[in-house]
């Protein structure tokens, strides 16, 4: 689908000179505007787009914070309320960027969770899908660091705690926390590091959300029925047809982003870290932001030995696997189909993975302590089945429903029988369940 010869006609002198010597314009044209896409991609597809935006705003408002910012214990804290108070339009650039975080991750999980049920990390995109995992552990990386930066009681503690587990690798541990550290406890060499951090990597996720661009445009896009594009009829123009409806999903996501920030603007976030950092005093229940909470969960859930590996260790283990594990999705899943709207089994454990993943969110802000603790160990055990013993074993017992022919026949369907939902239409085809 990314083949063919270029349409780009430079109307100026200028144009054609530029053209002969860097064609950036071209290259902007060919990708973005005359650029076939599958005609029948609805609003979930949008969200790639919407992440770039969000990165482009993170990457302005924490320039502009850095500006005002000090990386020093005994200042830190004072900085931000000075950011909040004295800077002009600064408490708008403040909650711009915090909530812009929580923002981004709403639309990474999206993101994710589209894949995952359009089968979008089956050949030949795999490698594109792995680029989207390294984002994603960046923006896990980046978001954890920034959090540290208010240096209020949540963040020196949650730093502190999340640090501390790196201790239970074996020969290597404490020497991993050392090196986060610079030191042997949390304190100005930590914040200085955090900070130098934050402020790198989101340019390298700019640069990896680069390669997934190019990796995209290599493949193609896939589209709700998960039939590869067949012929000119089964595609339109990226612009007008798919910027359209981008823009208008873009509008309607940020029109939310706006509510939180102008409305509610701690909402997502934890009052304890209004109050400066003490490490004389332990919060009560100390919990990272919401964007982490299903791997907190998962990290306390292992409460037992597991043979020679102490719980600790096992704790760690399970938490980082349970992301890893996203890396070999396009090898575990051994269905031919991809599209969950034709596998009517894959799609009722898509939605109880949905479901289990919201409750490990849940389960990650309780106290580690009594049934939270059994539902969270049974969640985890979900979790890691979805991947390594439902995906695989679906894939050969399950029975797809038939597919069409191609992504014009599934549109034509879905107008024959006049449903107003892409995806519920294009399923309309059945022969067996």
């Amino acid at each position: 689908m990314s083949g063919g010869h270029s349409t780009y006609s430079p109307k100026t002198g200028l144009g054609r000179w530029v053209d002969a010597r860097m064609p950036l314009p071209r290259l902007v044209h060919d990708s973005f505007v005359s650029y076939p896409v599958p005609r029948n991609l609805n609003y979930a597809y949008a969200f790639g787009g919407i992440l770039s935006i969000m990165l482009v705003a993170q990457i302005l408002t924490g320039v502009a914070l850095a500006m005002h910012y000090v990386s020093d214990t005994s200042l830190a804290f004072q900085s931000v309320e000075k950011i909040m108070r004295d800077v002009n339009s600064g408490w708008l650039l403040r909650y711009l960027h915090s909530n812009g975080a929580s923002m981004f991750f709403i639309a990474v999980y999206v993101h994710i969770f589209r894949g995952l049920y359009y089968g979008s990390y089956k050949a030949p995109r795999e490698l594109l899908w792995i680029l989207g995992c390294i984002i994603y552990l960046l923006m896990m990386a980046t978001g954890f660091m920034g959090y540290v930066l208010p240096w209020g009681q949540m963040s020196f503690w949650g730093a502190t705690v999340i640090t501390g587990f790196f201790t239970a690798i074996p020969l290597v541990g404490d020497w991993i926390q050392q090196l986060l550290l610079g030191g042997f406890a949390v304190d100005n060499p930590t914040l200085n590091r955090f900070f130098s951090l934050h402020y790198l990597l989101p340019f390298m996720i700019a640069g990896v959300v680069v390669l997934h661009v190019w990796a995209l445009h290599v493949v193609g896009q896939t589209n709700p029925t998960g039939i590869e594009v067949k012929s000119k009829t089964d595609t339109v123009a990226f612009t007008p047809y798919a910027t359209i409806k981008d823009a208008f999903a873009m509008v309607m996501f940020l029109i939310m982003f706006a509510w939180f920030v102008f409305y509610i603007p701690n909402y997502l976030g934890h009052p304890d870290n209004y109050i400066v950092a003490n490490p004389l005093k332990t919060p009560a229940h100390i919990v990272p932001e919401w964007y982490y909470l299903p791997f907190y969960a998962i990290l306390r859930a292992i409460t037992f030995n597991i043979g020679p590996i102490d719980s600790k260790l096992g704790g760690v283990l399970a938490m980082f696997g349970s992301i890893a594990v996203l890396f070999f999705v396009p090898w575990l899943d051994t269905s031919k189909v991809r599209s969950a709207v034709y596998r009517p089994w894959y799609k009722i454990f898509f939605w109880l993975f949905v479901a289990n993943a919201l409750l490990l969110g849940w389960l990650g802000s309780r106290p580690a302590e009594g049934t939270y603790v059994l539902m969270a160990q049974f969640s985890t055990l979900f979790y890691f089945g979805f991947f390594l013993v439902i995906m695989p074993l679906l894939g050969w017992l399950e029975t797809p429903r038939r597919l069409p022919n191609s992504i014009t026949e599934a549109v034509l369907e879905k107008n024959k029988g006049g449903s107003g939902h892409a995806v519920g239409a294009a399923a309309a085809p059945e022969t067996k369940g």
